[in-house]
């Protein structure tokens, strides 16, 4: 049995997760804003710090595994595209840095990152935006949208989920992570019937652009079926699986990008990808 860090554990999928890996046997250490096992917001530098100290104490610095499930989605307000940069993207990164060195001090250790599929579904989100959240510079980021109003927070959305997604499939074959014994890979969940879907349903505007979202299998998803999906992630048999992004979403990233990929190389790539297998994996 093995001991798990599940951040936002008071609710939604890392809830579910949570009581999943409970019911295994598992030791599980939930970090929520509101309730849990370490209090911390994700949002701010300092609650950043909180959690990643609250878990390695409760952890005695050998962690099996990391479930970071905590998230915020589009919303009104006028800080809301800032905590969506920071909650989703600093918030998952950040927490991950201080987190691998007990990560690498277990075997095999996993890391399930919740994603989305807005990464795939969400038209023209701005590169600008993007590579402002992998520099970590979350005021750059939010300067990006501040012409598109309301409508900023769903695309904050989207490029905090872009954002993590990339970081992660940059990251999980380096030598801290992979040559680590780190397997890091996302879930890309669609439209989950949890407190934040609810959320979205319940407003007038975005509750009719959720329910005119093409789902082709028809319906929301259950957060509970995420939950077997993430035990799979953290379990032995995921041991090949590294640095996937897995879509679990009814089949709407499909139905958008149908011939998007898998795709060949392409020709002006070819000189990166031939000096990248020239040059191989390297751990030492």
């Amino acid at each position: 049995m093995g001991t798990y860090a599940v951040t936002g554990s008071a609710s939604g999928m890392g809830l579910q997760a949570a009581e999943r890996l409970r019911e295994l046997g598992h030791t599980v250490v939930g970090v929520d804003v509101t309730s849990g096992d370490v209090v911390a917001d994700l949002s701010t530098p300092q609650g950043r710090r909180a959690a990643a100290d609250g878990v390695l104490a409760a952890c005695g610095g050998v962690l099996d595994g990391a479930v970071l499930a905590a998230g915020l989605g589009p919303g009104s307000g006028a800080d809301r595209n800032r905590l969506i940069a920071e909650v989703n993207f600093l918030g998952v990164v950040e927490l991950l840095d201080a987190l691998r060195p007990a990560l690498a001090a277990a075997d095999r250790a996993k890391v399930v990152v919740i994603a989305s599929n807005s990464t795939t579904t969400v038209p023209v989100v701005p590169r600008r935006t993007i590579r402002a959240l992998l520099a970590r510079d979350t005021d750059k980021a939010v300067r990006s949208l501040r012409l598109l109003g309301r409508n900023g927070s769903a695309i904050m959305y989207a490029a905090s989920k872009i954002a993590v997604s990339r970081w992660l499939r940059i990251n999980a074959v380096t030598a801290a992570w992979a040559g680590a014994g780190i397997r890091l890979n996302a879930l890309a969940p669609g439209a989950i019937l949890t407190p934040l879907l609810e959320a979205q349903l319940a407003d007038p505007r975005e509750g009719r652009a959720v329910r005119s979202f093409p789902v082709p299998i028809g319906g929301y998803g259950d957060a509970g079926h995420l939950a077997d999906w993430i035990c799979f992630m953290l379990s032995d048999s995921a041991d090949f699986l590294c640095g996937s992004v897995v879509f679990v979403d009814g089949g709407s990233d499909a139905f958008f990008r149908p011939r998007d990929w898998p795709k060949s190389v392409p020709v002006r790539r070819l000189p990166q990808y031939l000096w990248r297998f020239a040059r191989g994996v390297r751990h030492g």
